[in-house]
């Protein structure tokens, strides 16, 4: 162990020296590898953001709910299949509500975009819900200021709505919403609450909308547009059981045949996490790719960097090895030289990939998410890059013969 130990110690002071000795040949090589780094990290780093974004997005809409509707979020084969499924009732969301062991919340929500106005602002294409006093613990809001809808706004259909932060802000910049008069589609509403932040998720605001009462809606915007039904699980750990259970109870509520197929979709979170992985797991491997196959060409040439040196330092190694120098002492010496050119490199290609992936972040609508372990990682990584493509020149070093290195001009 001692002799290793002064081995590595010797290996590093001539490492060191050489590289000072080569500063131009040392930066290209530097500047070699970190191209590689960089664009590796830069790519991963914008990964990692697009990865982090879409999970903090799918936490908005909960862990423990599920969408019941004619259609699937992630929709195989005919579309006029689920067209002409038959449309839900309210009788069978009482029903479900009545037979489910698991759900604790329910409503029914039904959807359209519509113009939305206050005086001389407007909105255009906000999305309109209506929903049911449940459904503001099935969605995730929160009401920031007056009240969400009640079970007596929806029977007597009054014309009140709860409105999004984007709605907030775009039509009441300067006062407070509650009490004002907004105009969806002309028909007046009275603003009774507004709803917490939730962001965007897969590029669509979840705030530019304004919610109202189910019955109204249908009142103001006609019966002939169908409806789905949201529900809040007890628990997260039930949500399979309650979705299995759910099936049974639709089929038996909306009459359908034995052995014939479900006349329904039961939407969960993971379904869009599924499709994301699925849509973007090839177009990432093939980023990663590039990534790497711009750091093999960074190993190439630290190769090519070192068996120039081998060349250039033949009569210095036979030298060494005539004065009793080890083969291991020759190996740890190139390895040593090999690994610090592409340690230095990778810290410079860490600090330019990660600097890029924030900068892109900043300037389009690609995430980024640098984490500390990465930064260590993008380092590491480089140095063993650096012994792996150092392994044959240093072999070849200590393989050399002492008395025909000796002889070499």
């Amino acid at each position: 162990m001692k002799a290793f130990r002064v081995d590595v110690l010797e290996g590093v002071r001539i490492a060191l020296f050489s590289l000072k000795a080569n500063r131009m040949r040392t930066v290209l090589t530097t500047v070699g590898i970190g191209i590689g780094v960089a664009t590796l990290l830069a790519i991963v780093g914008i990964i990692q953001g697009l990865n982090s974004s879409f999970d903090r997005q799918l936490a908005t809409i909960g862990a423990n709910t599920l969408q019941v509707s004619k259609f699937p979020w992630v929709m195989r084969g005919d579309w006029w299949l689920y067209r002409n499924r038959k449309d839900f009732t309210l009788p069978q969301v009482e029903q479900i509500r009545a037979q489910s062991s698991y759900i604790s919340a329910i409503s029914p929500v039904v959807g359209r975009a519509s113009d939305v106005a206050h005086g001389e602002e407007q909105l255009a294409t906000v999305g309109i819900n209506g929903v049911t006093g449940e459904y503001l613990m099935i969605s995730g809001y929160e009401v920031t200021a007056g009240r969400y809808i009640t079970d007596a706004d929806n029977e007597t259909t009054r014309p009140v709505a709860v409105i999004g932060a984007d709605v907030a802000a775009g039509l009441f910049p300067s006062i407070s919403p509650l009490g004002q008069t907004i105009r969806i589609d002309g028909r007046p509403f009275q603003v009774v609450g507004t709803l917490s932040r939730k962001g965007k998720i897969l590029d669509q605001s979840q705030d530019l909308m304004v919610q109202i009462p189910f019955k109204t809606f249908y009142a103001m915007f006609g019966k002939q547009r169908s409806f789905s039904i949201a529900i809040a699980v007890t628990s997260a750990e039930d949500v399979k059981r309650a979705e299995d259970q759910l099936v049974g109870i639709l089929r038996r509520v909306r009459g359908t045949p034995a052995g014939a197929p479900d006349d329904f979709s039961i939407n969960r979170p993971e379904m869009l996490a599924n499709t994301y992985q699925q849509l973007t797991g090839a177009l990432y491997g093939v980023a990663m790719g590039v990534g790497l196959i711009t750091l093999l060409v960074g190993g190439i040439g630290i190769m090519n960097i070192m068996l120039v040196s081998v060349r250039e330092r033949t009569r210095e190694i036979g030298i060494r090895r005539a004065l009793g120098a080890r083969k291991q002492t020759i190996v740890l010496q190139f390895l040593m030289e090999a690994s610090a050119v592409s340690a230095v490199g990778g810290a410079l290609g860490t600090a330019v990939g990660l600097s890029t992936a924030k900068v892109v972040s900043l300037i389009t609508p690609l995430a980024a998410d640098v984490q500390p372990l990465t930064v260590v990682a993008g380092v590491a990584f480089a140095g063993v890059v650096g012994l792996l493509f150092g392994i044959w020149p240093a072999a070849r070093a200590a393989n050399l013969d002492p008395v025909e290195a000796l002889r070499y001009e």
